[in-house]
């Protein structure tokens, strides 16, 4: 596993970094892969989490059932739509993960709403049961499954302070993720610099061969 973190591994053996140093030829770097960040899994799980968790304690009719759910699949589907765009625009993989980290940040607020009005206790996060998560967390191959037992069996309180928990640590690897993101852009530039450097390589290539 990856470098520790407060919550947990940053990213996994495979992650961004990894990603990064398969550079191949050409002026379009490796892409895609977002399985292997771990902000991804962890995202997955938010939606996961977010969908029994509505299916059970939210109406279904209401706008906040839908909100919540949407705000939770935007925080996924935008990692994984960034990944898939940094081949050929780093500038949109860049914008989607913030667009994915704005998305759990609103959810975060709903999660926190939904404690607020029923006058619950929102969890420190150096409780004993935000670090009982926190520790479930940096398990190897995490997934809903590794919660599975604590949401569908706990009352919502609890579950809410789970999910809290566990969008707290996707936000957190959310931001080193684009912390990596911006200093790879400034020091490798873009597709048009890459594009750039590729042509100068090849005209390089061709007068030496001449």
């Amino acid at each position: 596993m990856g470098r520790m973190g407060p919550i947990g591994p940053i990213l996994d053996s495979v992650g961004f970094t990894a990603i990064l140093s398969r550079m191949a030829e050409g002026f379009i770097p490796p892409h895609g892969g977002y399985e292997n960040l771990l902000s991804f899994r962890k995202a997955r799980i938010v939606y996961d989490a977010t969908v029994h968790f509505c299916d059970r304690y939210v109406d279904r009719r209401s706008r906040t059932h839908d909100q919540m759910v949407q705000a939770a699949r935007s925080g996924k589907q935008n990692i994984l739509e960034g990944s898939q765009a940094s081949g050929t625009s780093r500038e949109t993989e860049i914008k989607l993960v913030n667009v994915a980290r704005a998305s759990l940040e609103e959810l975060l607020e709903d999660y926190r709403d939904f404690l607020r009005v029923r006058d619950a206790v929102l969890w420190d996060k150096n409780s004993r049961e935000a670090l009982f998560v926190r520790k479930l967390g940096s398990q190897a191959d995490v997934s809903y499954g590794t919660y599975r037992t604590y949401l569908e069996t706990r009352p919502p309180e609890v579950c809410a302070n789970i999910i809290i928990c566990l969008i707290h640590q996707t936000n957190y690897l959310l931001d080193q993720l684009l912390k990596r993101l911006e200093k790879d852009f400034l020091e490798n530039g873009g597709l048009r610099e890459n594009m750039t450097k590729a042509r100068l390589a090849r005209r390089d290539e061709q007068r030496r061969g001449k």
